[in-house]
């Protein structure tokens, strides 16, 4: 069956309020995909995708996903294997905590670790920049090594720790980038993917990227 028969894939864009919904919207239905935004529980438990993208204050995130049921949607889908994936402040809302100005905020905890400030001359990190990439990654198959992404923030993930992870998804790939230090630019694990960066601003490399995990679902 060729694939200009195949029903596009039904991504939702989750709308909590912080993220930039319409340009992920839009780069998402570029690569082929039925797109809406919305916070429906039904509407984000049943795509066969869930993006949540996140920008601003990690505290404000993680209050603002509670309010809208996100960590129990983002919790319920990846318990019966159902793929989500999470942008920038989308993607360090999944590890187990987030400190800003030296208050702790507690994350998803999908992954242990810390969202720290990067110890970078130059933050935030802003503008491209290239990943090294995992061994046997999806997210990245077909980008070139030099293929660059669109990078803006203060905070990162610098260690990481995972030992053996959620048994029910698979051992994590974890891709990493350097500004000032190295920090984990992207991580697959299971139904749970997410990037540090914008795939939806990242021009071609991103709409690659976006193809691949559309391409999984």
């Amino acid at each position: 069956m060729g694939m200009s028969t195949a029903s596009p894939k039904k991504v939702v864009v989750f709308d909590y309020g912080f993220g930039n919904v319409r340009s992920a919207e839009r780069a998402l239905a570029r690569v082929g995909a039925d797109v809406e935004i919305t916070r429906d529980y039904e509407k984000a438990m049943n795509a066969d995708g869930l993006l949540v993208p996140g920008v601003g204050a990690f505290s404000a995130c993680m209050r603002g996903l509670k309010e809208a049921r996100g960590d129990w949607i983002i919790g319920r889908r990846l318990s019966g294997g159902r793929p989500v994936m999470g942008i920038c402040v989308g993607m360090q809302i999944l590890f187990a905590r987030g400190v800003e100005h030296g208050v702790e905020t507690e994350g998803l905890d999908e992954w242990p670790g810390s969202v720290e400030p990067l110890n970078a001359p130059v933050v935030p990190h802003m503008g491209w920049n290239t990943v090294e990439a995992a061994d046997g990654s999806e997210l990245f198959a077909g980008l070139d090594a030099d293929a660059r992404f669109y990078f803006v923030h203060s905070y990162a993930v610098r260690d990481w720790t995972l030992e053996i992870g959620n048994p029910t998804l698979a051992a994590p790939k974890v891709t990493w980038a350097t500004h000032g230090e190295p920090f984990v630019a992207a991580v697959e694990n299971g139904a749970l993917w997410a990037t540090q960066f914008h795939p939806e601003k990242s021009g071609d490399a991103g709409a690659q990227l976006l193809t691949n995990w559309i391409g999984t679902l």
